[in-house]
């Protein structure tokens, strides 16, 4: 098992790094950054004294080693548009991006596997064919399509909800969260809904899947022949194996639900990392634009790994497949 994770996480240390190249690339070849710091009518002495004092000027083998010592430490240089430390700046929007991102995959997976559970045991009622409607319109509709509708009924129509904004946080430390307040919730329900639809209809049809194809086993069926309960055979037996593929999803989901959190942030203005990003790509903000792929990156590679470890202890027959001498 140790030697499984040492593997893993050198395989995940490798991907860093060939990540780390691509961003590096961007700070390269994407156009000069001083001209990104400095204006129009910046005299040449002041250009390379910038130059000189950014490292512009040493070769690129350093320029890389240095960009890779920096982004170890989480150090990703000073955004062009804000005149501040990138890693600031992240730490600033990660809270209101995590939150989001937290509360569309718990909506997500809880609702998704209590309608995919639903509607595998009773497939043939009239809600179990209604959750599968929802679940195609779900995959369907595109996701800026799904929250323009959200701020129209409930935001323009109703006056229910706000349409745009984080509401009022409170600050616990470093961390911000709208949890606490009223306005933070009311700000929250839209967004979330928006972000995890898609997820949460994609577990739901995920586990009505795997849980028809695990009724149909041979050891269901021999559970039923020793007279267990149904609830031990439906929750104890063959929910348990079917949460083998779903946590794998799951996992992925959260890395894609922090990745493309863009769209949803930018139709709802929430102020997360991904509103960030789409600022940085529209100024060329190339430093914020290669700390957000890093970063994400790194979310992706963790998960990944996290994953794999869950894998083994869920599943016992991965355990002895790992275990078992080559």
């Amino acid at each position: 098992m140790l030697a499984f994770t040492l593997r893993r996480a050198l395989q995940a240390i490798g991907v860093m790094i060939a990540v780390g190249i691509i961003s590096f690339s961007m700070f390269r070849f994407a156009g000069d950054p001083v001209n990104q710091i400095v204006s129009i009518d910046t005299s040449a002495a002041e250009r390379a004294s910038i130059r000189q004092s950014l490292g512009l000027d040493d070769p690129v083998l350093v320029q890389f080693g240095r960009y890779l010592v920096n982004a170890a430490q989480f150090k990703f240089g000073v955004s062009y548009q804000f005149r501040q430390p990138v890693s600031t700046l992240l730490m600033e929007r990660m809270p209101a991006t995590l939150e989001l991102a937290i509360c569309a995959t718990v909506l997500a997976m809880v609702f998704g596997i209590l309608m995919g559970v639903y509607s595998a045991l009773r497939r043939d009622t009239l809600l179990a064919k209604l959750f599968q409607a929802v679940s195609l319109i779900g995959i369907s509709l595109p996701t800026f399509l799904i929250g323009i509708l959200l701020i129209y009924l409930f935001a323009v129509t109703l006056g229910w909800l706000p349409s745009f904004g984080r509401g009022e946080v409170v600050r616990l430390g470093w961390w911000t969260t709208g949890l606490l307040t009223v306005s933070g919730l009311k700000a929250l329900i839209m967004p979330s809904i928006t972000l995890g639809l898609f997820q949460m209809t994609l577990i739901m049809r995920l586990v009505r899947a795997e849980m028809l194809e695990v009724l149909r086993t041979d050891y269901i069926r021999f559970a039923r022949a020793r007279g267990l309960t149904t609830r031990a055979i439906h929750f104890g037996h063959a929910l348990k194996n079917t949460l083998v593929p779903v946590i794998t999803v799951a996992g992925l989901q959260f890395g894609s639900v922090i990745a493309f959190a863009i769209i949803t942030e930018t139709v709802f203005q929430w102020p997360g990392m991904g509103l960030m990003f789409v600022q940085a790509v529209q100024n060329v903000d190339i430093p914020i634009m290669a700390a957000y792929l890093l970063m994400v990156s790194l979310i992706f590679v963790t998960i990944n790994l996290v994953v794999d470890i869950l894998y083994t202890i869920v599943d016992p027959r991965l355990r002895a497949t790992i275990s078992r001498p080559a």
